[in-house]
């Protein structure tokens, strides 16, 4: 029974988004309880079957395009619920995009590359990369991140961590632009650049599966993704509920729910360096961050000038700080094509630094 399939597909896998949008649809504003349990379990699970399509539809159309899909899919969900809490208003709303950004750059450059590393780097020893791929994107990410998070709380057109309408419309533009020549570099004119170097995966032996059944694991995915964020916003009152008890900051729930939104993303990094496939995970972090800042910061923007809601981008002094050091670190990492668990311990450590700081301000 395990074995059958539906269009080419495990029914599990079939099966599991349909229940994660079903259970989705019906917690909706009935998040209390044993509710709550339920859903964590079928959040985790949607995240699963996340990553299993991704892989699907990547074997299919080849990389770099297919980590491109995994990463723009979960970004636009990530987007419109940024988007959507804002529109909501509320305490911090006007600061909800940068802590979104900041927090995915954080978890991913550190976090989530930390951990490829070390998983990758305790199975194989040394880790390699194509640096030719590593070197633009964390280019690209270093004047992102300075641009909209640092820049704005060094201007003096108007009070605080803000951009005036001009500048506004200026980090947009330069924001799109960047990550369009990213994308067009990444899956056309160096296409190579980031292909993935010899592995030891069996999945690259596999028969590429049929168009029908690449699309059906599209919209499967569409469907989980739809399903996590979902999930993960139902969760949210329950975390902040947990840690205003606790008496953390309230940007401790940002950080959460960000790491929950970047769980399929996470899982399918992690795989691909036990592997050996670590340019396959440089190109879902590097790529995943790039998304976000890159199309995250034009949209918010269009919303704050339409509602005249002002946006608070600055980040203070102990949070660029941080993210100085991890950008220092990552183009330290990334310079030579090879990596050890020596650079995934430093990077894990500066992301339990940024956990940790984020608790204990």
């Amino acid at each position: 029974m395990l074995h059958k399939t539906w269009w080419g597909l495990p029914r599990w896998s079939v099966f599991v988004p349909v229940a994660a949008g079903v259970t989705l649809a019906a917690s909706w504003g009935n998040a209390a309880g044993w509710w709550l349990l339920l859903i964590a379990a079928v959040l985790v699970a949607a995240v699963l079957v996340a990553v299993h399509h991704a892989e699907v539809v990547a074997h299919r159309v080849g990389e770099p395009l297919g980590t491109l899909i995994l990463a723009m899919a979960v970004t636009v969900i990530e987007t419109a619920l940024i988007v959507t809490m804002m529109l909501a208003g509320g305490e911090g709303a006007g600061a909800l995009a940068r802590d979104t950004v900041y927090a995915a750059v954080m978890i991913v450059c550190n976090g989530v590359v930390g951990l490829c590393l070390v998983a990758g780097g305790l199975r194989h020893h040394v880790l390699n990369f194509r640096i030719d791929g590593t070197g633009p994107a964390l280019s690209v990410l270093a004047a992102l991140a300075t641009l909209s998070l640092v820049v704005p709380a060094y201007t003096v057109t108007t009070p605080g961590p803000t951009f005036s309408t001009a500048q506004l419309v200026f980090a947009g533009v330069a924001s799109l632009a960047l990550y369009g020549v990213f994308v067009f570099v990444q899956t056309v004119r160096h296409r190579d650049y980031f292909l993935p170097m010899d592995s030891d995966s069996e999945d690259e032996h596999a028969p590429r599966p049929s168009a029908a059944t690449a699309w059906t694991s599209a919209a499967l995915l569409l469907v989980s993704l739809i399903a996590v964020v979902g999930l993960a916003k139902l969760l949210s009152p329950a975390i902040r509920s947990g840690v205003e008890t606790a008496g953390a900051p309230l940007a401790v729930v940002g950080i959460a729910i960000a790491l929950l939104v970047l769980l399929p993303e996470t899982v399918a990094a992690v795989r691909a360096a036990v592997c050996n496939r670590m340019q396959t995970s440089l190109n879902l972090a590097l790529g995943s961050v790039l998304a976000t800042i890159g199309l995250t910061i034009p949209v918010v923007v269009a919303v704050s000038i339409v509602i005249g809601m002002p946006l608070a981008l600055g980040l203070p002094a102990k949070e660029t700080v941080l993210l100085g050091l991890t950008l220092f670190v990552s183009a330290i990492t990334l310079a030579t094509g090879r990596a050890t668990i020596m650079q995934g311990a430093v990077h894990l450590v500066i992301f339990a630094a940024f956990l940790f700081l984020a608790v204990v301000p």
